[in-house]
């Protein structure tokens, strides 16, 4: 018998090689139904595996993240399977289960898929889902597994294969089809009920240029068709918030290929909108005690080979830069950390100056696969809203607290309501891919917990996603839409201190490491943006939008009036702008609701002798009319309403 536990604390045991449908039957039917994985001492298991073992388990439906993944990823099975059977000779990639659905890259030979080949893979999908065929698991030996895939022509699956570890290989065969994977699935395809392929691009076999292109089919599928239709509906709604449409209209931000891909230019609309939201942070900083700094955009690549970031980056970063001196190498800087601890070092440090807490509004480059980058949420080129703490032992806990108080005042200045946080600790079994010893890492871990627990916030614990060099709190927002953004994060780190030999003078008169806490609540300021524009489809806070108000005078007689009004408002800090267009009234309107500015003053004979303003407010129409000189006290005191609360 074997003891399974569950996530109450309360154990049960069973007979050695349950799996977890039978544990979930021996609760309820109704759960069984439900089930669609589970969760075995952390790692995600089909419901079918067997558990050999005392264990922790964890029963996963439609509502957990594990059971969306294991449902994505069976179906992007499927997708392969009606591919193979729609274009023989097809060979195939990767196909994983992503955040929403799934995709597969394929190599379809001579053959070329289009979107409008869509509806057709999709009703072959149907066709195999109605068979209702069983997932089955095989355990395979290496040489096995390439004398298979090497019959069948499976050139990309030979190549993952010959870097796999002979012994840790599984395939996973559905009526005719069988592929390379380590799961999770379901136990059949039978809960899979309504499915949309969503769209076709080009992608480089294992993300390199320099490789094949391959085509990737993305899709969704869900359980129900209502689902399928709720999705669908916001998916259309995404599009009319995307950022880079917004962002075009607004005019904010702009790409140029003569500059190069992904390396984002700023409008002065769009700049002034940004140091809005860093001067925003600024204010909050200074309350909190840091001190800014201004670090150059290169480094010596012994910073990077100190830091350890070479070792895990070097190959992903821009090339280095050579100076005409023999062997001098520079890298473009793709992170702000190893300055800070030069900083540091640039004056002996006792415990009395300590925390240190060093900030700046960084900019780092990053080499982005073309394929990878979108507007301004995957970019080349982006600013951090980087610090760092530099602190005692004893002072880690109080510091994290802190940062999360910082963080916490952000995302409710933006109108996030709907925040949830990660804590992102080591893998458990592979510890290779971290540096730094074991008693560092656990006390680096325990903090976080201990500070999430004080604050009582109830955080998800994965375990494998922590940075190479500590663990990390990072917090997702929910747009207005649902959708789901990565955005502050907090880490705690032992390791760095130690690799640039960072020391104080304790009050022991010994010489003690500080512990480093990396910090970014907006985290960049590119990806900050991006987001806030489709959480807020582009109508930002009056205090932060880049237009406040807008003055429409209804012909050009009334411009010189539009005009003082303007120069008033711009006196009392409200920005405004004229529309002085030789167009009728409605339709200007109309084009200034779109450009998102939350007030129209429209102004006319009546207006001008009055010396007042008609005003219309973005979504609520007329408001009635007034004199500027009470309108622009009203905006004003909008604004400090708002400041106010943070």
């Amino acid at each position: 018998m074997i003891k399974i536990t569950f996530p109450d604390g309360s154990i049960r045991e069973y007979s050695e090689g349950v799996n977890g449908l039978q544990i979930a039957e021996s609760i309820s039917s109704r759960l069984a139904q439900d089930v669609l994985a589970c969760g075995v001492n952390g790692e995600t298991y089909d419901l079918g595996r067997p558990i050999n073992q005392d264990a922790e388990i964890k029963l996963y439906k439609w509502d957990d993240e594990e059971g969306k993944h294991a449902f994505w990823h069976t179906s992007a099975h499927l997708l392969a399977e009606a591919l193979q059977e729609l274009y023989p000779g097809i060979q195939f990639g990767i196909g994983p289960a992503i955040e929403n659905g799934f995709y597969y890259d394929v190599d379809p030979g001579e053959a070329v898929i289009k979107d409008g080949d869509l509806p057709t893979i999709e009703a072959k999908m149907a066709e195999l889902v109605a068979k209702k065929e069983a997932v089955v698991r095989q355990d395979i030996a290496k040489n096995d597994a390439l004398k298979v895939f090497g019959e069948r022509g499976e050139t990309y699956k030979c190549e993952l294969i010959s870097e796999l570890e002979d012994g840790h290989i599984t395939t996973y065969t559905q009526g005719e089809f069988t592929d390379l994977c380590r799961g999770p699935h379901l136990m059949t395809t039978a809960p899979i009920k309504a499915i949309k392929l969503t769209s076709v691009a080009g992608a480089y076999w294992r993300g390199h240029e320099d490789r094949k292109m391959l085509t990737r089919i993305y899709g969704i599928t869900f359980p129900k068709k209502k689902m399928l239709d709720e999705y669908l509906v916001l998916m259309e709604e995404a599009k009319k918030r995307d950022h880079r449409k917004i962002g075009k209209e607004m005019q904010l931000f702009m790409f140029s290929e003569t500059v190069g891909k992904g390396l984002p230019m700023w409008l002065p609309k769009g700049t002034a909108l940004r140091l809005r939201l860093q001067e925003f942070l600024r204010r909050i900083q200074t309350r909190y005690d840091y001190q800014e700094v201004i670090t150059p955009p290169i480094g010596n690549k012994l910073l990077y080979i100190t830091s350890g970031h070479y070792a895990k980056y070097g190959k992903d970063s821009f090339q280095p830069i050579h100076t005409p001196e023999e062997g001098e190498e520079y890298f473009l800087k793709p992170m702000n950390c190893p300055h800070h601890c030069e900083i540091y070092k640039n004056s002996p440090r006792s415990y009395k100056d300590l925390p240190l807490r060093i900030a700046e509004f960084g900019t780092v480059c990053r080499y982005e696969q073309s394929g990878e980058l979108h507007g301004l949420t995957r970019v080349r080129s982006f600013t951090q809203d980087d610090a760092h703490i530099f602190c005692r032992p004893d002072q880690v806990k109080d510091e994290f607290l802190r940062v999360m108080d910082i963080i916490s005042i952000v995302f409710k200045s933006m109108n996030f309501e709907n925040v949830e946080a990660q804590i992102s600790l080591r893998d458990k079994v592979n510890r290779e891919k971290y540096i730094g010893n074991d008693e560092n890492w656990d006390k680096a871990e325990q903090s976080i917990i201990e500070a999430c627990q004080e604050k009582g916030l109830s955080a998800k614990v994965e375990y494998g996603e922590a940075a190479f060099y500590g663990p990390k709190l990072d917090f997702m927002v929910k747009d207005a839409i649902g959708r789901r953004w990565q955005l502050g994060t907090i880490q705690v780190d032992y390791n760095l201190p130690e690799r640039f030999e960072l020391e104080y003078m304790g009050s022991d008169n010994q010489k003690h490491r500080p512990v480093m806490i990396h910090r970014a609540p907006f985290g960049s300021m590119e990806r900050f943006v991006a987001v806030l524009i489709e959480h807020t489809a582009g109508k930002f806070p009056l205090w932060l939008t880049p237009d406040q108000v807008v003055i429409l005078p209804i012909s050009e007689k009334f411009n010189e009036y539009a005009e003082q009004v303007k120069m008033y408002l711009k006196v009392h800090d409200i920005r405004a702008t004229v529309d002085d267009r030789n167009e009728k009234i409605g339709r200007k309107i109309r084009d200034n609701e779109m450009k998102r500015i939350p007030y129209m003053l429209i102004v006319g004979e009546k207006e001008a002798e009055n010396g007042e303003v008609s005003v219309r407010k973005q979504g609520e129409g007329d408001q009635g009319t007034m004199k500027f000189e009470e309108f622009a006290k009203k905006v004003n005191e909008e604004v400090q309403s708002m400041i106010n609360k943070w």
